[in-house]
């Protein structure tokens, strides 16, 4: 009778082979490179006869397993994984796109992944154009006869919007094109793309994968022939996890689920606290109800995740004077931290687009991006009550 593993065992359970001391737990492969019995060997491992460690840049015992881990919690046929998360995006792109083609991009995506999209690739004649999250009946007409790829986050950073990931893969399965998801807010536990009809997943490993504000890293999962060819290019240019970050995010993934169950607890508890105040325009929080895309985050989130965004009314004056005047909650640029943070993206993150790209991508003046930590709920809502009163 097949036993198929749950979430939480696959996350602890995947390991990589023990060596003759059988430790519990696997130790860190803190080595460049790796030595060949004789020349025959070594021949056979270059002409990939042999599947085996050759050198980290490659592959390392503790990034195969943290891959493998990732893997297996998507449904994903194979991996890499980067040294930062716009490693990996970027690297997916390279490695899939040549000249004259064309990527077909949600507007509402990262800082670093728009300016991507509009300053460098234009420079190797790769364009792209982006499509409103909130107006899907337009997102066909977008699709032009050298597109390539469809390319979204959901939930957005930092609306938290949601796009239907079913009505995505249509899209791409009808036009024979790649449907690449950034998974980062969501994580595996609560969302897995491929099982929607995505291609591949990315994630920004740093977020809450680490969950504890420790290592950058970053991870795709997919189609095994886009995965080779993603591979093969970064064999090449080298933005390679670090065999050291690689066991400290493998170690992390072992407590994932148990961390995105309080994340998210946490975080509709005070999506619903921050709807009853007077100074906050609206909340945005994929699990409540009052989300424009609610019924959608139900169909394909287990939870809503960690991260909830408001709009204060007073713009950008008053979002620095709420970030000033908080006493416990972090401000930084990060997220999925046990920490609870806080960033208001007009004058942080997304300061360098123009008013009118920030207001096209939903970024408003008076936008605050919590990411719920995993304090006493209490007090993440007594430092942000307090702050909102001054």
């Amino acid at each position: 009778m097949e036993n198929k593993k749950g979430f939480e065992t696959k996350a602890i359970r995947t390991q990589t082979e023990r060596t003759d001391f059988l430790e519990h737990s696997v130790p860190m492969y803190l080595t460049s490179s790796f030595v060949f019995e004789d020349a025959e060997d070594m021949r056979a491992s270059f002409a990939e006869e042999k599947q085996r460690n050759i050198y980290s840049r490659f592959s390392n015992p503790n990034t195969s397993e943290f891959v493998q881990k990732v893997a297996d919690m998507e449904g994903a046929e194979d991996g890499f994984a980067f040294a930062t998360g716009m490693a990996a995006v970027y690297s997916t792109f390279a490695a899939l796109l040549s000249s004259g083609d064309h990527i077909l991009s949600a507007r509402a995506v990262f800082g670093s992944t728009h300016t991507l999209l509009t300053k460098y690739f234009p420079k190797w004649n790769i364009t792209s154009t982006y499509f409103d999250t909130n107006q899907p009946d337009t997102w066909e007409a977008l699709i032009q006869p050298n597109t390539k790829i469809i390319y979204a986050e959901t939930p957005t950073n930092p609306g938290v919007d949601i796009l239907d990931l079913s009505l995505l893969a249509q899209l791409a399965k009808k036009h024979n094109l790649i449907l690449i998801i950034d998974n980062c807010f969501a994580t595996p536990y609560l969302q897995q793309p491929l099982k929607f009809g995505a291609d591949l997943s990315i994630h920004s490993a740093t977020k809450f994968m680490d969950g504890q504000g420790r290592v950058l890293g970053g991870v795709v999962v997919g189609r095994k022939d886009l995965i080779r060819e993603i591979y093969l290019f970064s064999r090449n240019t080298g933005p390679a996890l670090s065999p050291f970050n690689a066991w400290v995010l493998s170690k992390s993934l072992e407590t994932l689920a148990v961390r995105m169950d309080r994340h998210c607890e946490n975080a509709l508890k005070l999506a619903s606290f921050l709807e009853k105040q007077e100074t906050i325009a609206w909340v945005k929080y994929p699990f409540l109800p009052s989300h424009p895309q609610y019924a959608i985050a139900k169909k394909q989130m287990k939870a809503g995740g960690g991260v909830v965004s408001f709009e204060l009314r007073g713009g950008i004056e008053a979002g620095r004077k709420f970030l000033d005047a908080l006493q416990m909650i972090s401000l930084s640029a990060n997220l999925g931290d046990t920490r609870t943070i806080a960033t208001h993206p007009a004058s942080t993150t997304h300061s360098k687009l123009t008013e009118e790209e920030r207001l096209a991508a939903g970024i408003t003046p008076g936008l605050v991006r919590i990411s719920t930590g995993l304090e006493t709920i209490e007090d993440i809502i007594h430092d942000i009550e307090q702050a909102l009163l001054k």
